[in-house]
């Protein structure tokens, strides 16, 4: 089937320009979930959520390889009304909950019946800062303030409401999350690769170097104030 026709256009928000001109479809449906994580960084997260466009910079990533890796939630073909959305095409939206209360976004990878999916673990942000801070609660944002998953979602307004939700959407028919490339590089050799965080029960899979960071980005001291 081939890839239905998005718009490409910018929007005017609070003075800033708002690209809409989501990935496609084949950069998702992709089988190589590790390239994808790494190909995700400099990458643009959007969302509209409650009649607010904000916009991040990603700069650090997870990949899970589906139902071979024992960190997914879909090892050995695992299925529950959870998972099930991980089983989806490539391009869209997995969105579950952590300890019962922080919202942990993915990207669902891969072909359909493929259940792998990529971890967003921090931002840069980008648009929409004076929402991203009544949110968070806080007068000023620090860098670490959008490094952590959970964090993540709570800045740019997602929650597991929005687990199912395309990533390839049309902007008229209420686009909520999208993703963009506006041509930022990231070099080889700017980007550490690593285990991943928090899944010591995935015996030797716990090993693997499937946490990606963008260093330029987000090697920055911590506490560092955006200059927003």
């Amino acid at each position: 089937m081939g890839s239905k026709l998005i718009l490409s256009f910018q929007l005017s928000v609070n003075m800033q320009k708002i690209t809409f001109n989501p990935l496609p479809l084949e950069f998702y449906t992709r089988s190589n979930v590790v390239s994808i994580a790494r190909d995700l960084l400099g990458k643009i997260l959007y969302t509209s959520i409650d009649n607010e466009i904000t916009a991040g910079i990603i700069v650090e990533t997870e990949a899970y390889a589906g139902i071979t890796d024992k960190a997914s939630h879909a090892y050995n073909n695992r299925r529950t009304s959870r998972t099930e959305i991980m089983y989806l095409e490539g391009g869209h939206a997995y969105v579950y909950l952590c300890y019962g209360m922080h919202s942990l976004f993915n990207v669902v990878t891969s072909a359909r019946s493929d259940p792998q999916a990529v971890l967003i673990r921090g931002i840069e942000p980008l648009h929409g800062m004076d929402t991203m801070k009544l949110r968070s609660g806080k007068n000023i944002l620090k860098r670490n303030d959008a490094i952590g998953p959970g964090k993540i979602s709570k800045l740019l307004g997602i929650n597991t409401a929005h687990s199912g939700v395309s990533l390839y959407p049309e902007f008229e028919t209420g686009a909520v999350l999208w993703i963009t490339d506006e041509g930022i590089k990231v070099y080889e050799d700017e980007i550490i690769s690593g285990p991943r965080i928090g899944i010591d029960y995935a015996a030797e899979d716990a090993l693997l170097p499937y946490r990606f960071q963008w260093a330029k980005k987000n090697k920055a001291p911590v506490g560092e104030l955006y200059s927003f």
